[in-house]
């Protein structure tokens, strides 16, 4: 866990904590892990991702062979990859997992209202999804990261992608029959954002990949996903 006083300065300058000089973590043993994963994938591959899988296995022999070169690639992404959205995933996976205590503790110490920025506070992703919390006239929402899994205060009406406040360029894709599952977009820069309007399920509805088919259903309609990805649609 590091220092958090010593943190301060870049968390109220929008340095995001895993980005920040004043951070120091131990990132060897999440990038075994992540190594160790996929040597497993290959001895053992689904039938359908076999060719992908040895791919990537080739690439973290070859290319990404030096220690930390794939954890550093992931976070300073975008990265060159024949199977990007396979490694993205595998490799955030493992990430998000290792992170999960300090994520934790990042959400109990900062304070909401001095963030407010359309990246995430931990990695400084953009956001794949949000949700909406509580009742009007006091609902709030909440962006979420598809990479670190952090979940972050933002404006209700503010486009997170280019940062447009007026009301009237912000429009709404209501879906039937997917729980709560909408889409927001905007009309200014096309960028769209999936949405849960509800609460108690975050952990399958703020997925991501649980709802790709509101994915499809935006680029059907000519919409942009300008938000980190972990698979290629």
């Amino acid at each position: 866990m590091p220092k958090w006083d010593d943190y301060l300065g870049d968390f109220l300058a929008g340095v995001p904590l895993l980005r920040s000089s004043a951070v120091a973590i131990d990132w060897l043993p999440a990038e075994k892990m992540i190594r160790s994963k996929v040597e497993r994938l290959t001895a053992s591959p689904m039938p359908q991702m076999a060719d992908e899988i040895r791919i990537v296995e080739a690439e973290l022999r070859g290319e990404l062979a030096a220690p930390h070169r794939v954890v550093r690639r992931l976070l300073d992404h975008p990265f060159a990859s024949q199977r990007l959205g396979l490694l993205r995933y595998i490799g955030w996976t493992v990430i998000s997992a290792y992170l999960r205590p300090l994520v934790e503790e990042f959400a109990k110490r900062r304070e909401e209202e001095r963030w407010l920025r359309s990246y995430c506070p931990t990695c400084g992703s953009l956001p794949a999804m949000a949700q909406l919390v509580g009742s009007d006239p006091g609902r709030r929402r909440f962006l979420s990261c598809g990479c670190c899994t952090t979940h972050w205060r933002y404006q209700r009406t503010k486009c997170p992608f280019c940062e447009n406040q007026d009301d009237h360029r912000i429009s709404i894709v209501t879906v039937e029959g997917e729980g709560g599952l909408r889409i927001d977009y905007c009309e200014s820069c096309r960028g769209y954002l999936k949405t849960y309007d509800g609460e108690g399920n975050e952990a399958v509805m703020l997925a991501d990949w649980t709802s790709i088919q509101l994915d499809v259903i935006a680029r059907d309609r000519g919409l942009k996903r300008l938000a980190a990805s972990l698979y290629e649609l």
